[in-house]
């Protein structure tokens, strides 16, 4: 059967003289005991129907061409060539004549009216006592009639829809419309009707008595989805078709040139089959579109009394026990509610009174969640307040749900309207101020913000559900012009409140809200709008929500309570990483709440605007999110809010608990950063001793956050962080101001620390005088302090060096590029003055001369010197060493801050002092040297730079100490690595004679690391020098070992030279470590020959021929057919082991 419902598909006409077999065969199918025998009938039927009614072409797969083999080399063919001459092959299309319809109709009477009228008789008259045989009964007869329905598609009329006030109207007519059809019309609307009306019983008797059998509630679902959503079904088949014809579309697509045969087209060309078959496909998309859009877009069209019948069958079916029914009958719903949006209300009524009411089964709750998280109902929550309030206090009043299942639905279904939000329309509002009886949308904001109050009742989840709803209405209700400043400033008090509340959660999204809400500033004060003229202004202009603001934080004890709550955010511990960005919600949620509180958005410009590189801060748990809440809370109602922070700023400021510490420098960042009207006058009151105070306070486990304060406070403002704040001017006095004499290097580090953060968030091209002249102040204090006794404090002198010495050079280029006033040529004329740079260089280059020597006498009397502190004679000689490790931190900052592109002239001076203090008596001072050194070896230098740092590496490679050639060496390697292909040959020419000159250096070491150095030069794609060196490489060591074979013991030639000769082949073998050029076996012989040398040359040979025979180990089977018996014999004798037997 299943072969005859596959051969008889697109049959047509000729199977009308087979009527009594196919009855036959279908009777006998349907009457089968056996299940698979049932559905092989239904396929027949399917296929039967659909050939007899349906519209299809019928010579798809025939083929054109009078050539005997045409049907292996049918011609491909584009649609864009038919405008030429050749004939039209368009298909012929299958028409249903007068007698298939009348075939189709007769079917549809055996199979389809009867089957139904079967279903009314088994739901009312109850004919099979045994339950069994009724189920068997139910499932056949259900079989029979969607197969019959899955046979002629749309053939059968839609429902009649009905009209608003009962006026009729034609949907035909409608202004749009797609035209297309599937088939004859086969049946009629009234058999369509009649069949909803049986379903419907039928899914109330199973429903009732057969709830747990869910084979048949599919069947049901797929007829009830068949009868309600005209034109599903074509619309199917061509989706699957659509997925089918991506995926083998490539394989049959010829291209427009063919380059095989001379046959171009004007387009992509295909076999007349698929062009048919496409063409099909769009006439079933046709099909499926003709009836669709015409209620979509058309209020006044009603559905019919059957398709409510049909959708409240698959309401329920949608929220059944059996999670397959429930997904399967949601997808049919949701297909009918996009047809009929109308309806969707009334689901969305159902669907949350089964989340308020407590009573509701747990797979009840499960689907109304399911459904309401569909895009489709959460678009239209936004259009309708009715449902859009049943919704949000659904949500909201579902907390008696206990079951996992059920949470975890809710806060996926919350999360969703989060993200699918977008306001809401205003229509809503236009029918709140209209409808007087319905919902009013300030009553709803009224009991949402009830419900966001209760912090005992409700579960922690709602409570923060219910402040976000609250502030997605409150941004919602800009387009609600009439009530907007009264819902907008309940909201920002409720929100101010929220900071003291005892959920984290929620105080996370409180912060989060007033960001977003506090944005009118009218006590800022700008370029535009100088201090007289605001004054005069505030009188009439004000902030909408000062009032209310104000009435709150000038309770009692109000910042007390909210620094206190603020505080246990900020978690501190050991292993603390975050740093500065606001990523506070992380610091204190786990897993399983991740899920809800994922929806908290960052409203602002991300801080800080510079990288943070600077690692003598530390890690801090400054959250710029805080800190922007007191900057707009000022900004909005003004010096009121100074006034009522005062106290609680200096209790939490000296407060011993970290975290409180925290949260007073956000305050006082957010506040120093507001530049409102009155800033200046309490800067001098009360803000500038604070800010000394807490410099000289000698806690250092909250310089980070102090230092975030700091750097906050005077970063630029504006888009671009270009217009320079207030009081950075005076912040930045403070902190130059000289300390006292007697305190603790800790506060001259902390000092210095908060003098880095505040630099690096300069921006030096719009720098005013003022501030380039206390950079040239900074810069000769700390140039004065370099030999500080406090290593602590040197690290802290390096990198404010490093930032000062970079914003100098930044507005030096700027100032050069552009025209200068007289007042900054001036100026630009003493930068250009200055020798600072050069100080610097010349001074590192005495000290690592002076510390080498003192280096190389305690060598020498390591044996009789007493007393000494860390090896080193006299206290000129720590000096030295403590200014030199200063301009290591200077060095090794500059290159970590991503500046050093202005500073390549002075660290280009600075390389020899890195180079030759890698080994000294120093620890310290040694480890220092290496860490500049691992950086600045990657460091790319351009010209002019680049002839420089080759002329010190030159030098440096002939330096007397052998440990400042071997780290030269090493410098090199990385540097031509980085450099090849930007320096000129000459300057190659004379790295590699350099290198080669270390090859026969007195100490092995040496030699040994140059070898090294010129494996890798070999390798980098320089063959000219790369081949002469191998050549006279060779040449040499041919003439040494024919000496040294003639044991010509008068030979004048040293160890070191002969190693070096050894060393040079060994380089040259091991440069190509797996390929095997024609060279290369008769340069590894000849290595392994000196194999019997001393000591270490005879080391460098077994170590040499041993990587050879690694490297070459995969494919020595094929590359020893490369050398000569000789050769082998060679090779071998030099791998194999000594023996005490030998």
């Amino acid at each position: 059967m299943k072969i005859l419902s596959v051969s008889i598909s697109y049959g047509g006409p000729a199977l009308l003289t087979y009527q009594d077999q196919f009855k036959e065969v279908l009777a006998a199918a349907f009457d089968s005991p056996s299940w698979k025998v049932n559905g092989a009938g239904s396929h027949v039927l399917r296929s039967l129907l659909g050939s007899l009614v349906l519209y299809y072409p019928i010579d798809q797969y025939k083929c054109i061409c009078r050539h005997p083999s045409a049907a292996a080399l049918e011609k491909w063919i584009s649609t864009k060539d038919l405008m030429d001459n050749e004939p039209l092959m368009s298909p012929k299309w299958h028409i249903p004549s007068v007698e298939e319809v009348a075939f189709a109709n007769e079917l549809l009477n055996l199979h389809f009216q009867s089957a139904l009228d079967d279903l009314l008789r088994i739901c009312i008259t109850k004919v099979h006592p045994d339950p069994g045989d009724e189920k068997e009964h139910l499932r056949v007869t259900l079989l029979r009639v969607d197969s019959s329905l899955q046979g002629i598609l749309s053939c059968l009329p839609d429902f009649k829809p009905s009209f608003k006030n009962g006026r009729v109207e034609d949907p035909d007519h409608h202004s749009f419309f797609i035209a297309g059809s599937s088939g004859s019309t086969v049946g009629t609307t009234e058999q369509r009707e009649k069949a909803a009306e049986i379903l419907h019983t039928t899914c109330r008797y199973l429903l009732e008595k057969k709830s747990e059998e869910s084979i048949l509630f599919i069947l049901i679902i797929r007829i009830l989805d068949a009868l309600g959503n005209y034109g599903s079904l074509e619309y199917d088949e061509w989706s699957n078709h659509r997925h089918a014809w991506k995926l083998e579309s490539a394989a049959i697509i010829e291209p427009p040139v063919n380059f095989i045969v001379s046959s171009h087209s004007k387009g992509k060309r295909r076999p007349r089959w698929a062009l048919i078959d496409k063409a099909y496909m769009h006439s079933t998309w046709r099909a499926s579109q003709s009836s669709y859009h015409l209620f979509r877009t058309n209020g006044n069209i009603l559905p019919s009394d059957h398709v409510s019948l049909l959708m409240d069958d698959l309401l329920t079916l949608s929220l059944h026990s059996y999670e397959t029914v429930r997904v399967v009958a949601g997808k049919s719903l949701l297909k009918m509610m996009k047809r009929w949006p109308s309806m969707i209300s009334k689901c969305i009524l159902t669907l949350t009174d089964n989340l308020r009411d407590p009573n509701s089964p747990e797979y009840a709750v499960l689907g109304s969640c399911s459904l309401l998280a569909t895009q489709s109902i959460l678009k239209h929550l936004t259009m309708d307040l009715k449902a859009f309030s049943s919704f949000l206090i659904g949500i909201l009043a579902s907390s008696h749900h206990d079951t996992l299942k059920v949470q975890k639905a809710i806060n996926e279904l919350f999360v969703k309207f989060n993200i699918y939000f977008a306001g809401v329309s205003r229509g809503i509002f236009r029918a709140s101020d209209n409808n007087s009886d319905g919902p009013d949308f300030a009553d709803l904001m009224t009991q949402i913000g009830s419900m966001s109050f209760d912090t005992t009742g409700l579960h922690w989840r709602y409570n923060l559900m219910a402040n976000r709803v609250l502030l997605l209405l409150a941004l919602a209700s800009r387009s609600y012009p009439t009530s907007f400043p009264l819902i907008l400033s309940e909201t920002a008090g409720h929100f101010l409140r929220n900071l003291r509340s005892q959920l984290p959660q929620t105080r996370i999204l409180a912060i989060s809200a007033l960001n977003t809400l506090l944005k009118e500033s009218p006590y800022k004060m700008s370029a535009e709008k100088p201090s007289a003229l605001l004054q005069e202004s505030q009188g009439d202009i004000k902030s909408s929500l000062e009032g209310a603001l104000a009435q709150i934080f000038q309770e009692e004890g109000f910042f007390s309570e909210t620094l206190n709550s603020l505080s246990h955010v900020h978690i501190i511990t050991d292993s603390e990483t975050s740093s500065s960005r606001g990523n506070h919600v992380n610091s204190f949620q786990s897993v399983a709440d991740k899920s809800i509180t994922r929806f908290y958005f960052e409203f602002s410009a991300w801080w800080p605007r510079t990288p943070s590189w600077i690692s003598l801060l530390g890690s801090d748990t400054f959250y710029s999110n805080f800190a922007r809440i007191f900057k707009r809370l000022t900004q909005e109602c003004g010096t009121p809010v100074l006034l009522a922070l005062k106290n609680t700023l200096e209790e939490f400021a000296h407060a011993k608990e970290r975290s409180k510490q925290c949260v007073a420098a956000e305050a006082l960042a957010g506040v120093l950063h507001s530049d409102v009207n009155g800033l200046l006058e309490e800067w001098d009151t009360w803000m500038m001793a604070q800010l000394q105070n807490i410099i000289l306070s000698p806690s250092v486990e909250s310089i980070p956050e102090w230092a975030a304060c700091i750097r906050y406070a005077v970063t630029g403002k504006g888009k671009y962080g270009t217009r320079i704040p207030m009081l950075r001017q005076r912040i930045m006095d403070s902190l130059v101001a000289p300390l006292p004499q007697r305190v603790t290097t800790t506060v001259v580090a902390k000092r210095y620390a908060f003098l880095s953060a505040a630099l690096i968030e300069f921006s030096p091209p719009r720098m005013p005088i003022s501030e380039v002249l206390l950079h040239f102040r900074l810069l000769e204090e700390l140039l004065t302090n370099m030999n500080h006794p406090s290593a602590q404090v040197r690290e802290a002198i390096g990198l404010n060096l490093s930032v000062l010495s970079s914003n100098i050079r930044l507005y030096e280029s700027t100032v050069a590029n552009h025209s200068l006033e007289e007042e900054t040529n001036n100026l630009y004329s003493r930068l250009k003055a200055q020798s600072w740079a050069q100080l610097l260089v010349e001074r590192a280059s005495e000290l690592a001369l002076r510390i080498q020597t003192a280096s190389h006498s305690d060598s020498l009397e390591t044996s009789t010197a007493m007393g000494l502190e860390n090896g080193f004679l006299d206290s000129s000689s720590q000096d030295d060493i403590k200014q030199m490790e200063t301009i290591f931190h200077f060095i090794i900052s500059s290159l970590k801050s991503g500046r050093s592109s202005v500073l390549l002239d002075v660290l280009v001076g600075l390389l020899y002092p890195v180079i030759s203090l890698q080994e000294t008596s120093n620890k310290e001072l040694s480890t220092l040297a290496k860490a500049a050194f691992e950086l600045l070896k990657w460091r790319i230098f351009w010209e002019p730079h680049l002839q420089r740092v080759v002329s010190v590496v030159l030098s440096s490679a002939n330096d007397s100490n052998w440990r400042t050639r071997s780290a030269t060496l090493t410098y090199l390697r990385t540097f031509m690595y980085r450099h090849t292909f930007i320096l000129s040959y000459v300057e190659r020419r004379e790295i590699w004679k350099t290198v080669e000159k270390l090859l026969i250096d007195n100490q092995v070491e040496v030699r040994e690391h140059a070898a090294g150095v010129l494996a890798g030069l070999m390798k980098g794609g320089d063959e000219e020098l790369a081949g002469n060196f191998r050549d006279r490489v060779y040449k040499e060591a041919q003439i040494i070992h024919k000496k040294r074979k003639q044991r010509n013991t008068s030979s004048s030639q040293s160890v070191a030279s002969t190693h070096g000769s050894v060393l040079a082949l060994a380089a040259s073998v091991l440069s190509v470590p797996y390929d095997m050029p024609s060279w290369l076996p008769a340069h590894v012989t000849l290595l392994a020959q000196f194999v019997g040398e001393a000591s270490p040359i005879r080391s460098t040979v077994t170590k040499a021929v041993a990587e050879f025979r690694r490297t070459h180990a995969d494919m020595w089977s094929v590359q020893k057919d490369l050398f000569t018996e000789e050769q082998l014999e060679v090779l071998a004798d030099t791998s194999s082991s000594s023996s005490y037997f030998a």
